[in-house]
């Protein structure tokens, strides 16, 4: 929860001292009753006593004062929503780094699975696109709704050539661009970037990720691989061992830039995680919900039910 004017709250100390204003003010009425009566001819005087009913309606006006300070504060509360109309694009890094398999089977094939998580996790209502990019960008599904199109297109996945980050970004961009407006607003759009490394072909990829936070497009990058990843080359007659680990701080900054969320996965478990929870994120908006209504209408039902029970049992409001 949290409240338009949290200042409002200091007010709150001031129930503490009311509460010990009405002890003190019942323990001098007790005082000045036992100048009168003694105390062991009480029970005779006054068989009837209130005793427990005396304090409810106090007790309910400083609970309807509390609730009411709370009110004045604007209290709201924060719901997911489903996004009717979002798109998300799908990038994947299909560079030959892609081959190593420190991650079960191999780090393509973890991404592959990880979209299908991706897939069954977001809302049907949101169009997923999907591209992939090596050296050069390879665009192989437009947004959709239709999740089945997109899965299918995740078998033409083949891994071969460098890592064109900022191209891939570029096309990503131009493509959720070309959804079609809601009401004469671009739809909200995020682009789910994957990749094992730092671009090292194409174009400049802050440079895109600066374009994506003026398009109001947030990046969210997943780093994958270990740091002891292996690929294997020939280099003439020989094989030869490539290592492989990946390069976070790069897309660490295109997220930052970009308003989006970077996360690491070493293993395909940790990957499968990440993909669901952003399914689940980007599938739903939220939305901050006014709840000053209900404290107040809270306080004056105390007030209210206060009131009437020292009217029934005392014959008086006070």
């Amino acid at each position: 929860m949290s409240f338009v004017h949290p200042a409002v709250l200091i007010a709150l100390v001031a129930i503490p001292f009311l509460v010990m204003w009405y002890v003190d003010h019942q323990r001098r009425r007790a005082q000045a009753a036992s100048a009168f009566v003694t105390p062991a001819l009480t029970a005779s005087v006054s068989p009837l006593r209130p005793r427990w009913r005396r304090h409810v309606p106090m007790l309910a006006c400083l609970l309807a004062l509390a609730l009411l300070i709370v009110a004045a504060a604007r209290p709201q509360r924060t719901l997911a929503r489903t996004v009717d109309t979002a798109s998300v694009m799908l990038a994947n890094d299909t560079s030959g780094s892609m081959a190593a398999t420190d991650v079960a089977p191999t780090r393509l094939g973890a991404a592959e699975r990880a979209d299908d998580r991706f897939l069954a996790s977001v809302p049907g209502s949101v169009r997923v696109g999907l591209l992939e990019f090596n050296t050069k960008v390879t665009l192989l599904q437009s947004p959709t709704t239709d999740h089945a199109l997109v899965h299918a297109a995740l078998a033409q996945l083949r891994v071969t050539g460098g890592t064109a980050i900022g191209d891939a970004l570029r096309t990503a961009l131009r493509t959720l661009a070309s959804v079609p407006r809601d009401g004469g607003k671009q739809p909200p759009a995020a682009i789910l970037l994957l990749s094992d490394g730092a671009s090292d072909v194409g174009s400049d990829p802050l440079t895109a990720a600066q374009q994506a936070a003026a398009e109001h497009v947030p990046i969210y990058t997943v780093e994958l691989g270990t740091p002891n990843g292996t690929v294997t080359e020939k280099r003439g007659t020989r094989t030869v061992t490539v290592p492989v680990p990946p390069n976070p701080q790069q897309l660490g900054e295109i997220a930052r830039i970009s308003h989006g969320q970077a996360f690491t996965a070493t293993d395909a478990k940790g990957l499968d995680t990440v993909y669901e929870r952003l399914g689940a994120e980007l599938g739903h908006k939220k939305v901050k919900h006014d709840m000053t209504a209900s404290f107040a209408g809270g306080g004056l039902a105390l007030l209210l039910m206060g009131a009437v029970a020292s009217l029934v049992w005392f014959g008086r409001l006070v």
